[in-house]
């Protein structure tokens, strides 16, 4: 509906979407920027207990901005709040933004994640790294990206397994366009017991993540749940976008269902401990305009593609090189 491009099987194939990524090794730490090539209507769904986000309140419906620059994924927990403004920054510079009075003020709402203690040097002195990689993150959008140990997800955890970034897409009866970013920093799990298949496979398509479907059967043990701990140090966040032309109240709904996706992927989530939060994002490119039924299989798509983009992550992922760091799944089933 919006013009053909290869599928990548990435939110960039979402016509008008392009990601960036930035990260320090030294830090285990990233950023991830989703950039707009042109001003996306967006809102936003907060159903776990911790988050740390910045400008979001102007996504709620009713609101007086009706389309933002960017959004940005963020480690760093509160002090990866700054990558936002770096984003900011390039767009700036870009001479991208909301007009006042002839001033440019760009818009890039973001969330973050805690990734504080994986092992990587957080003695970073006076100011924080993270404007910084912002910056670099937006600067690097493009249809092409890193999945894994990556951007927000480089330093990104899950109870037993090392965490990352992963997205997919997918195509409604109608031809619009889906599709999912998340960073896999969850508090519990993303594989089912020590079997290494995911919660998610059943809604995998080819092999993105291994094509070993679920096992023969879930056990009861299967079923306990397992944790990093009863602290507030965790939190997936998460994008979906899509092509259709959506207002704020439509993309929050489609917020509210992609939410589905993190109960599919992974066990437990949108936990007190957790920060769980999902952004919706629509670019208008599709040439016709949806309807409730179209923007209820957008919302039903994207809880898939944040499934499958959540078991992708963790797939995808490799292994910090600190003592004591977690195994990436290749490195424990592959």
């Amino acid at each position: 509906m919006s013009g053909h491009i290869e599928p990548r099987n990435l939110i960039t194939d979402v016509a008008g979407v392009k990601v960036g990524a930035a990260a320090d090794p030294r830090l285990a730490s990233g950023v991830t920027a989703v950039v707009f090539d042109a001003p996306a209507t967006a809102s936003i769904a907060i159903h776990g207990g911790a988050p740390g986000v910045r400008d979001t309140a102007l996504l709620a419906p009713g609101r007086t901005v009706t389309a933002i620059d960017a959004l940005v994924l963020s480690g760093g927990s509160a002090f990866g709040l700054d990558a936002m403004g770096g984003a900011q920054g390039f767009l700036r510079e870009a001479g991208r933004g909301f007009d006042v009075g002839g001033v440019k003020i760009p818009l890039a709402p973001g969330a973050i994640l805690f990734d504080l203690l994986n092992g990587g040097d957080k003695d970073w002195g006076r100011q924080p790294p993270y404007w910084r990689l912002g910056y670099e993150a937006a600067a690097a959008a493009s249809r092409d990206f890193v999945l894994g140990t990556a951007g927000a997800g480089f330093g990104a955890t899950t109870v037993n397994l090392k965490g990352g970034l992963g997205s997919t897409s997918a195509m409604t009866s109608r031809g619009f366009t889906v599709g999912a970013l998340v960073a896999v920093n969850a508090v519990g799990s993303a594989t089912i017991g020590e079997t290494g298949r995911f919660w998610a496979a059943p809604y995998e398509r080819g092999a993105e993540f291994g094509g070993l479907g679920m096992p023969a059967r879930v056990f009861h043990d299967d079923l306990v749940m397992r944790i990093k701990g009863d602290a507030p140090v965790n939190t997936t966040i998460a994008i979906v976008a899509t092509d259709a032309a959506l207002d704020k109240a439509a993309c929050e709904r489609v917020a509210v269902m992609a939410h589905d996706g993190m109960g599919r992927a992974l066990r437990p989530s949108h936990a007190p401990m957790d920060g769980d939060i999902v952004f919706a994002a629509a670019t208008g490119r599709a040439a016709e305009p949806p309807s409730a039924r179209d923007i209820a299989e957008i919302g039903a798509l994207a809880a898939d593609c944040l499934a499958r983009a959540i078991a992708r992550g963790v797939y995808e992922a490799t292994p910090l090189p600190f003592p004591g760091a977690l195994p990436s799944w290749r490195e424990k089933f592959g």
